[in-house]
């Protein structure tokens, strides 16, 4: 599960420290496994792993909980509780990165000897850069 909280009449990374303490005691206390704050330039993330949905609902039922996130900074906009990582349908790991394809992927062997036409621009860029006079 995720929390995020928003920027708004304060910072988020302020709410994050006063009442962060008490959020993952009350999930380990809950049944939580694991946890992970994450901060950005517009707020932070929160991140809880349980064992099943009970455990989350035993977690978002305490009070403790309700007070802290009765108190984020922007109470209209500022708060997002929703499944999993970034939002999607509750994977518990992240995704591994794919291999690079097309263009990408490896870098163009640099020619060894020197191309031909680039000496003629070379000078045909001299005469155009000349001082007229």
């Amino acid at each position: 599960m995720s929390i995020e909280v928003l920027d708004g009449a304060s910072s988020a990374s302020l709410w994050a420290e006063a009442h962060g303490d008490s959020l993952i005691e009350a999930a380990f206390t809950g049944g939580a496994s694991d946890w992970a704050w994450h901060r950005h330039t517009w707020g932070v993330v929160l991140e809880l792993s349980f064992a099943d949905e009970a455990a989350w609902e035993r977690f978002r039922a305490l009070p403790a909980v309700d007070a802290a996130l009765d108190a984020v900074p922007d109470p209209i906009s500022g708060l997002i509780v929703y499944r999993g990582r970034g939002g999607n349908a509750g994977h518990g790991v992240p995704r591994r990165p794919r291999p690079l394809i097309g263009s990408g992927a490896a870098a163009l062997p640099l020619p060894s000897e020197p191309i031909e036409w680039m000496d003629d621009l070379v000078q045909l860029d001299r005469r155009t850069l000349s001082p007229v006079g």
